[in-house]
C-alpha cells in the first residue's frame, strides 16, 4: 500500500479578526490525509492583530512581508515556505470541515495529471456557493457584465457560475475559487505558479489557464467541504475591491484576446467600468451587507 500524498497550508491574512484563528484550527485538527499540514500564514500588514494571536495561540509559522502584497504574491511566499507535494492556498475567512483532507489528497495520489482541486464551498447558511466555473464565452462574458448584479439568475451567468450542475457531483472544470484550493506542487513548479500582476481577484482564473494549457486537470471534489464566511477582509474595502476587481478583469481580458479580439479591449474597459459603477451603487443601496457577488 503507497503511502499518502503529504500536504500544506497557506493562509493569506489581511485584518480578518477571528476569522483566522478559526481557519487555522479547522486546518491543523484534519489529520483525515495521515497527519496535519504545516500551515503557514503570510500576514498582509495586518492592523487588527490577528496575525499575533493565530501565532501566539496555535503556534504556527507567519510570515510578515511588512505590507500588502496582494494575494498572488502572498501565496507564493507562502507555498515557497512549504515543502509537501500537495499545497493549499486559502483565504482566512473559511473553515475546513472534518475529513476533507482525505477526500481532496487522494484525488491528487489517484490521478497524476491532475493539478489543481476545489473543495465543496459552502455559504454560513449551508447553500453551496458556486466556486467551481467556467471561463465565459464573449456573448457570456457581457451577458454576466450587465446583467449579473441585478438579475443573478440570468442565462449568462447561470452558464459562467456552472449554476445548474449539480453541486454533489464531482467533475472537471475550466477554474476553481483561490479561496480554498489544493495544487499540485509539480503542476505549479512546472507553470510558475500564481502570477503577481494580479493584486486581488483573477489570479486563480488565470492559474488554472496556465495549469490546463500544459496539460494538468482542474477538477472539483464536493466530498472536500468548506464553509466561506466571504468578505473577512475585503469587505472594510468594499469600493477599494471592486476597482481591484475590474482591473483585474480588464488585465485578463488584455493578456487573452488576440488578434482582430484586441479591437475589443476599449469597448471592454468601458463596460467593466459601467458594471463596476453599477456594483458600487448596489453595494450603497445595500449599505452595511459588505458583500458583492463576482
Amino acid at each position: 500500500m503507497s503511502t499518502p500524498l503529504s500536504w500544506d497550508a497557506v493562509v493569506v491574512n489581511y485584518d480578518s479578526g477571528e476569522h483566522l484563528e478559526r481557519c487555522v484550527r479547522s486546518l491543523l485538527t484534519d489529520d483525515s490525509a495521515g497527519r496535519v499540514p504545516d500551515v503557514v500564514v503570510v500576514d498582509n500588514g495586518s492592523t487588527d492583530g490577528s496575525d499575533r494571536t493565530c501565532e501566539r495561540e496555535l503556534g504556527v509559522s507567519v510570515m510578515r512581508p511588512g505590507r500588502n502584497l496582494g494575494y498572488a504574491r502572498a501565496a507564493n511566499l507562502g507555498i515557497a515556505a512549504t515543502s509537501s507535494p500537495i499545497v493549499a492556498v486559502c483565504n482566512p475567512d473559511i473553515v475546513l470541515e472534518p475529513g476533507s483532507a482525505a477526500e481532496l489528497v487522494d484525488r491528487f495520489d489517484r490521478e497524476p495529471d491532475l493539478g489543481a482541486l476545489g473543495p465543496r464551498v459552502e455559504n454560513p447558511d449551508r447553500s453551496p456557493y458556486p466556486s467551481a466555473r467556467s471561463v465565459p464565452t464573449l456573448e457570456d462574458t457581457v451577458g454576466h457584465a450587465l446583467l449579473g448584479t441585478l438579475r443573478p439568475q440570468n442565462a449568462s451567468t447561470r452558464r459562467y457560475r456552472q449554476l445548474d450542475a449539480d453541486p454533489a457531483s464531482p467533475r472537471d472544470v475550466d477554474w476553481v475559487s483561490g479561496a480554498a484550493v489544493w495544487l499540485r506542487r509539480r503542476a505549479l513548479d512546472e507553470v510558475g505558479s500564481w502570477n503577481e500582476r494580479y493584486f486581488m481577484y483573477v489570479e486563480d482564473v488565470e492559474l488554472c489557464d496556465r495549469l490546463r494549457a500544459a496539460g494538468w486537470r482542474v477538477a472539483y471534489e464536493p466530498k472536500g467541504r468548506v464553509v466561506h464566511a466571504r468578505g473577512a477582509s475585503t469587505s472594510r474595502r468594499p469600493y477599494r475591491m471592486i476597482v481591484e476587481h475590474h482591473r483585474s478583469l480588464a488585465r485578463y481580458a488584455a493578456s487573452r484576446w488576440h488578434g482582430p479580439k484586441r479591437l475589443l479591449l476599449a469597448p471592454a474597459v468601458g463596460l467593466l467600468t459601467v458594471r463596476a459603477g453599477i456594483e458600487m451603487t448596489v453595494h450603497l443601496a445595500r449599505s452595511g451587507s459588505g458583500r458583492w457577488e463576482r
